[in-house]
């Protein structure tokens, strides 16, 4: 097994521990859930059928059953303690939910437990990069995605947490950091997967922190630990933390440590579609099969 290999059981268990803390610290999360959501504004159709696939706390499902109140939810997210905090919320929330017939299902995004042509509409906020396969991935979700339908998500490119992973590789020989996989690689993988029109763009955001410890805790507090199959085993000594915490020093800017998120936006229709617009002015890439 490659030591870049994503643990799948260590990423349950990560994020079935931080679904109390989740909230507080997903800043960047809701963020680019929110830049997605204005998005839906140029979609033209109506989906009857809905899949919000790596839902964590449900952020997420309750703007998609905002925009499209009538719809089906189907929640899906690998750990269980993400979906009963995605239940949960206000009691009016919970005394909505308790009238539809939503779905909350536990479940790999990676073998999506759902049957073909199932949904109309797969969104993915934040969740691909935990994804060890995305050639199988996005079969599976061709798979699911009914003719005619949208897949619209997000995920995280190779310029993300560059900084920690900087320092991280000058302390030890280990990965500490994922590998994310670049907007091109990912668009050349809807094309084999079968989508129709896919597209791309990208921003890049900053968070900025007073110090590493600060960084650290955000990380943990939304489930994203190190699970690479080959990580480190064992906790850091002192001397190492302090020498990690130099290296990172010299990269403090105006006073603030910062921490670099490049977020990849994407979606591709099964079957003929236009090519949604650019809300901001950005020219996004249209990726094409190979000839």
């Amino acid at each position: 097994m490659s030591d870049t290999l994503l643990d799948k059981r260590q990423v349950r268990r990560a994020f079935g521990r931080a679904a109390a803390t989740y909230d507080a610290a997903a800043v960047l999360q809701r963020e680019v859930c929110d830049r997605m959501a204005e998005r839906l504004q140029f979609l033209k159709v109506m989906p009857q059928r809905i899949l919000d696939a790596g839902c964590g706390t449900g952020y997420g499902t309750r703007q998609l059953l905002a925009h499209y109140p009538e719809a089906r939810m189907v929640a899906l997210d690998i750990a269980p303690a993400m979906l009963t905090a995605a239940r949960g919320g206000t009691s009016l929330w919970q005394r909505w939910l308790a009238r539809r017939r939503d779905s909350f299902v536990c479940g790999d995004l990676e073998a999506l437990p759902l049957a073909a042509g199932s949904v109309d509409m797969l969104w993915s906020n934040l969740a691909l990069q935990w994804c060890n396969d995305l050639d199988a991935t996005f079969s599976d979700f061709h798979r699911v995605i009914a003719p005619e339908g949208l897949l619209m998500f997000s995920t995280f490119g190779p310029d993300t947490l560059k900084e920690l992973r900087r320092a991280f590789g000058e302390l030890d020989g280990y990965p500490h950091v994922s590998r994310f996989t670049d907007m091109h690689d990912i668009g050349d993988a809807l094309v084999r997967a079968g989508f129709s029109a896919p597209v791309m763009d990208m921003d890049m955001l900053t968070l900025t922190y007073d110090d590493l410890p600060s960084l650290m805790r955000d990380l943990k507090a939304i489930g994203a630990h190190n699970a690479a199959a080959g990580r480190r085993q064992g906790l850091m000594g002192k001397g190492e933390w302090r020498r990690l915490q130099a290296i990172y020093e010299a990269m403090r800017r105006d006073g603030k440590l910062p921490a670099t998120y490049e977020v990849v936006y994407g979606h591709a229709w099964r079957g003929e579609k236009p090519v949604l617009p650019s809300t901001d002015g950005s020219q996004p890439i249209r990726f094409a099969p190979r000839r």
